[in-house]
């Protein structure tokens, strides 16, 4: 993920949200452009489509990005690609707050339908299909490619967004780590009916699709994995993250960034013990949120007796 917002091409701004485009797309939209020529009268319409297809995923995108907002979470860039879009989007670790974040994209392709619906049936009402032949193919093509999205988009295979939707539902009653777990299973059975259907038509798309959902199937396994052996860790309960409301894990699972070495920043009350930094930001390694050290705190303070 990181890869693809390192070699992407800012657009613009919305709403604090960048948007920006990854370089391979301009590649994949000349190789697909040119393979639909003969689809309209003119290559002009075959751009628009490709045009309208990425409009539709950035719609999709701000709608993930907006949900996390909402909710108190961080989302700042947007970045499209060939394989469609990615919204950098931390919520916070709720399940509620996830299930939200990640619901609110198909939602966007839902409200999309009856609209093309609506627009489709007042060109009819009105004799435009005849006469604009290849405005009313641009809207059939849009609205079917929405619509294909949407039902794609809710495979409950894990990093889509059915598989994300269905670890948030899992996270109500399984936590965490076990919901997250439990999804990247049934996304590695995902992949296999990716790779079957790659092999059985040929497609190179499904093969490269298959290879994305693999690799992030893995990296989330690994992650659920790190979050079981993080909650079987003892807690500071007297401190608490301010984002999370999570206690920090008892432990040198913090690293200096002058000296390198590992110490507890609770321990030692956000001070290195082998080179005295002092450190005013501390990380939770639960929700990955950096906040005060002095917000960590859920002791109260009283004033001694004089």
């Amino acid at each position: 993920m990181n890869a693809i917002r390192q070699n992407a091409i800012r657009l613009f701004q919305f709403q604090g949200i960048n948007v920006s485009l990854h370089w391979s797309w301009f590649l994949v939209a000349a190789y697909e452009i040119g393979g639909r020529q003969r689809a309209y009268s003119s290559v002009t319409w075959n751009v628009l489509e490709y045009l309208a297809l990425f409009l539709i995923v950035m719609l999709h995108e701000f709608g993930h990005a907006l949900a996390c907002r909402q909710v108190g979470g961080i989302a700042n860039q947007i970045v499209l690609w060939p394989l469609g879009g990615v919204a950098y989007v931390n919520p916070p670790q709720r399940a509620g707050a996830t299930l939200w974040s990640i619901a609110a994209g198909p939602l966007v392709n839902v409200a999309l339908v009856p609209i093309f619906v609506a627009a489709g049936r007042v060109i009819r009402s009105l004799g435009l299909v005849q006469a604009m032949p290849n405005g009313f193919m641009l809207l059939h093509s849009v609205a079917l490619i929405n619509f294909g999205l949407l039902l794609f988009n809710m495979l409950p295979v894990y990093p889509l967004d059915g598989g994300q939707i269905l670890r948030s539902l899992l996270w109500f009653a399984m936590g965490r780590a076990r919901s997250l777990m439990t999804a990247t299973i049934v996304g590695f059975l995902g992949v296999a009916g990716l790779v079957v259907l790659a092999l059985r038509f040929q497609s190179m798309w499904l093969g490269f699709v298959a290879a994305f959902v693999a690799m992030n199937c893995w990296r989330g396994f690994r992650q659920a994995r790190a979050l079981l052996r993080l909650a079987k860790l003892p807690r500071h309960r007297e401190f608490s993250c301010p984002s999370c409301k999570t206690s920090p894990p008892l432990g040198e699972y913090w690293r200096c960034s002058k000296c390198q070495k590992s110490f507890d920043t609770f321990q030692t009350q956000a001070v290195c013990p082998y080179c005295s930094a002092q450190f005013a930001i501390t990380a939770c390694l639960d929700c990955g949120r950096a906040n005060p050290f002095r917000s960590w705190t859920t002791e109260t303070l009283v004033s001694p007796s004089m």
